[in-house]
């Protein structure tokens, strides 16, 4: 059956994308792995936060690094697809609703893995900010481990290698600053329950991750890729 109102096949998966995180939001504004961490530390310093600095802070979810660049006195715009994450805007990452050289930074943290079109994300944070964009996201492992990603949560898309958020970036005319791969721990139940993975989708993920689990299968462990990138300008 065709989408009414005129919306089209990926503009209705989008939206059930979305509401799919409406559920979520205690979730993942309590959780460990999104709420702390030298990744978190590391993209808010990469920022430059300071006083009168303008922030966009792109699939913003739970909040974390908005508030953390408020506490440094940035001003800070938040978007996110899923209304339920109560950003100040509610967008795409793929199609941000800002002006060119809107920002002086725009900012992604642990998101991209959900874009639909992550290039197409990428050269709108590009767009939109007057000098630097910061994102972080885990890297590519094998896939094992994005099955386990999408069994988990329908919601994931795909993990990237650094080469290809290298051609990402390039592609957007950003020229990668910096770059740091910092490996995060992730306590599997509670991996699990923030996206309501239990019963037999649960042992399978278990199982697909087996190679990547600590010794007693409580904690599994990725590498989180953390980029800041300056916006290149013609001539």
């Amino acid at each position: 059956m065709a989408p009414g109102n005129g919306e089209s096949e990926a503009e209705r998966v989008s939206a059930l994308k979305a509401s799919a995180w409406d559920g979520r939001v205690a979730a993942y504004r309590e959780s460990p792995t999104h709420r702390e961490g030298d990744d978190l530390d590391l993209v808010v310093a990469w920022c430059e936060a300071a006083p009168g600095v303008t922030a966009l802070d792109v699939a913003a979810g739970g909040g974390h690094v908005a508030r953390r660049l408020r506490e440094l006195g940035c001003t800070v715009t938040t978007c996110d697809a899923a209304a339920g994450m109560e950003p100040d805007v509610v967008c795409a990452a793929e199609s941000l609703p800002f002006d060119d050289d809107a920002v002086d930074v725009v900012v992604c943290r642990l998101a991209a893995h959900h874009f639909d079109d992550a290039g197409a994300a990428v050269r709108e944070m590009a767009r939109v900010s007057r000098r630097l964009v910061v994102i972080e996201d885990g890297l590519h492992v094998d896939e094992r481990v994005e099955e386990a990603e999408r069994l988990r949560d329908p919601t994931h898309v795909r993990s990237y290698t650094r080469d290809a958020w290298t051609r990402l970036l390039a592609d957007a005319r950003l020229e990668v600053l910096c770059e740091a791969a910092l490996p995060k721990r992730h306590p599997m139940e509670h991996w699990l329950s923030c996206t309501g993975c239990v019963g037999e989708v649960a042992r399978c993920v278990r199982d697909l991750l087996r190679h990547v689990t600590e010794p007693g299968g409580d904690v599994w462990v990725d590498s989180k890729l953390v980029v800041k990138a300056v916006k290149l300008r013609d001539g």
